[in-house]
């Protein structure tokens, strides 16, 4: 699976085609997401959305890292910025949400 594969799945994420579930936040700034029936461990960083670690599609096939280095890009590193805007958005805790909001006001 290349990285244009999975990069169409985060973009029609942040599009709103198909929704992005948080499945699970790991320590060391690790999401699991599912994205229309996939499934994708992504990275974050203090700049935001970082990097896709490992996708499994629907059918179970999978790509991670390793694969997609040799090929040259990371599924995020496609991404236009509006689109990694609108994933970060998606990926943000709730909290930090409401705390940015009533810093605001």
């Amino acid at each position: 699976m290349n990285s244009r594969v999975v990069y169409q799945r985060l973009r029609d994420a942040a599009l709103g085609v198909h929704t992005l579930s948080i499945a699970q936040r790991h320590d060391h700034a690790l999401v699991d997401v599912i994205i229309d029936g996939w499934q994708l461990t992504l990275a974050l960083d203090s700049e935001g959305l970082a990097q896709c670690i490992h996708c499994t599609a629907p059918c179970g096939a999978q790509a991670g890292l390793d694969a997609w280095q040799r090929y040259g890009s990371n599924p995020c590193d496609l991404l236009s910025q509006w689109e990694r805007t609108q994933l970060e958005r998606l990926l943000a805790p709730c909290c930090s949400a409401a705390s940015t909001k009533s810093r605001r006001s």
